[in-house]
């Protein structure tokens, strides 16, 4: 009697579904909550795997290479661009006047946006015009860059200038504005000098959120190159996808586009890494 008693009194296997259930919700579904590495390397693996899928479903279906290549003659593409037409030229000088457009307007733009944030007087004498040139597309700049600077690679790099200054010094005063007065209330409290206040308590409170703005504005800076480099070049990865549209080499520009793609992801790798090398005291690090 007592072993059936106990057999009776004994949980179903079932009831553990929902505890099982309530753990997956709590781990992967509760908002801003970390998940597990391994689930965020098989989720970015899986996201790629799902795009390429779609697009060699898309080849199949559309069976025209002039408008859809599948990735398989995409790859052979590219590999025939490497090797016999020095694709990697391209891909270098659109990398140094990337760097370098974006390395000039971010010495100017993320000191001033620290002093536009800091000092009202700084912010007032500097914003309306930057406020008023940001609207300025900087696509609308290259007719009169062209006549002033030429087509050399003065013209590109001044292109990304504009394109990524006006707005990345109007995001770093943002940044700067925010830090909140009490932290630096109690830094003055407990003694500290204004530059030990700037220096050790302002400037770390700020740089977190500073290279997230850059790694964002990197983004803007490929967009301003490709139309500067479609407008007013002879090499590049903008020429590269230009020539490829008259001669109808669609798998040409699926090459260009991709490897446009791969160069942002790098870049903006590289700024995760240096934000959890750089900044340990960051949460995001």
């Amino acid at each position: 009697m007592s072993r059936v008693r106990a057999a009776r009194v004994a949980p179903a296997p079932t009831a553990v579904r929902p505890q099982r259930r309530r753990g997956f919700l709590r781990t992967y579904l509760t908002p801003k909550q970390a998940i597990p590495g391994r689930a965020r390397a098989t989720l970015a693996v899986g996201s790629f795997v799902v795009v390429v899928g779609v697009w060699w479903l898309l080849a199949i279906l559309v069976q025209n290479p002039l408008f859809v290549p599948s990735p398989y003659q995409v790859v052979v593409t590219w590999w025939d661009m490497m090797v016999n037409l020095a694709f990697y030229n391209d891909v270098a000088w659109s990398s140094f006047r990337i760097i370098a457009g974006f390395l000039l307007a971010a010495l100017v733009a993320v000191p001033l946006g620290l002093l536009m944030g800091s000092f009202e007087v700084v912010r007032s004498f500097f914003n309306p015009p930057i406020n008023a040139i940001r609207y300025m597309p900087a696509s609308a700049f290259i007719p009169l860059l062209i006549l002033l600077q030429g087509l050399g690679e003065d013209e590109k790099i001044t292109i990304i200038w504009i394109g990524v200054f006006f707005q990345l010094v109007l995001m770093v005063m943002d940044i700067a504005h925010r830090v909140p007065d009490e932290m630096l209330n109690v830094a003055y409290t407990l003694g500290a000098s204004r530059w030990a206040v700037f220096s050790k308590v302002f400037l770390p409170a700020t740089f977190p959120e500073v290279v997230d703005a850059l790694r964002i504005t990197m983004g803007w800076a490929w967009t301003y190159l490709i139309v500067a480099e479609i407008v007013s070049a002879d090499r590049g990865l903008g020429y590269l996808i230009l020539n490829s549209m008259r001669g109808l080499f669609t798998d040409r520009i699926f090459v260009g586009l991709i490897t446009i793609g791969g160069l942002g992801l790098l870049f903006d790798m590289t700024f995760k890494w240096l934000h959890r090398r750089l900044l340990p005291w960051s949460p995001k690090a």
